[in-house]
């Protein structure tokens, strides 16, 4: 699981640079920007005079049961065996990236992100925030159920992607003290681990930002793993470990109508 070769880290089409998984031609600044115009991207990207930027489309979910329950040894005592049952939805595809966010901002319905932008980063947001921008798209933030029924899939998956395989080149997770990097300050580029897609076509279900999410009782919490998230557990299905809001937070919208 450890290493940090652009093949173990990083999606074809892009280097591992320092934490980060850059787009070919790049270099990464004093700040761990990815800088620099790319002239290669990975696939579910595309390219910019700036950067590499996650494609933004929405994914239809349909919707149905799932039973979630302690299946094995790791799941005893943090799960609570239940069933799940949500109605059909739409989901970004991708987590909020800055680019996205300034979006929002220049139309005047969120406040500004940061400066200067790297428009495929993932965004940092407050669960303020990201309804705030979840309402300007049109959509809102999912629901708990939602989300891990997004992540697991009507069978129960483990991880986003299946239930085996939880290494450094399908989640943005281990940059900060490892096992994947070292010394990261914040999240990478959206999109830039696409063999941790879910077989419905979602990106970064695991690691890269945590996910804001509504509770039953109307609270906010946290789902996904972060960059932060040492351990490949925390990047589970229904995993929900202690995570620093302001360090890890970000979102994904999900709306009731395509648009």
């Amino acid at each position: 699981m450890s290493g940090s070769s652009s093949v173990e880290r990083c999606g074809e089409g892009l280097v591992a640079l320092g934490p980060r998984c850059c787009g070919e031609g790049q270099h990464l600044d004093e700040e761990q920007h990815c800088t620099g115009e790319p002239f290669r991207c990975t696939r579910g990207q595309h390219r910019t005079p700036i950067g590499c930027v996650p494609e933004e489309r929405r994914v239809f979910l349909a919707g149905g049961r799932v039973f979630l329950g302690p299946s094995d040894w790791e799941a005893q005592g943090v799960i609570a065996a239940r069933t799940l049952e949500v109605a059909p939805f739409w989901m970004d595809r991708t987590e909020v990236t800055e680019n996205r966010l300034a979006r929002c901002a220049a139309a005047g319905a969120c406040a500004q992100g940061p400066s200067p932008m790297e428009p495929g980063r993932a965004a940092l947001l407050s669960p303020e925030q990201a309804e705030t921008l979840c309402r300007w798209a049109g959509g809102r933030l999912p629901t708990e159920d939602e989300w891990i029924f997004a992540a697991t899939g009507t069978t129960a998956r483990r991880y986003p992607w299946g239930d085996t395989g939880a290494v450094c080149r399908r989640a943005a997770f281990g940059l900060e003290m490892g096992p994947c990097a070292r010394d990261a300050r914040g999240p990478d580029t959206a999109g830039a681990h696409p063999d941790g897609d879910s077989p419905e076509g979602l990106t970064d279900l695991a690691g890269n930002v945590a996910e804001w999410v509504r509770r039953q009782d109307g609270t906010y919490g946290l789902r996904g793993g972060s960059y932060r998230s040492a351990l490949a557990t925390q990047l589970r299905s229904w995993s929900s470990g202690a995570v620093s809001p302001q360090k890890e937070g970000g979102a994904r919208c999900v709306y009731d109508q395509p648009g």
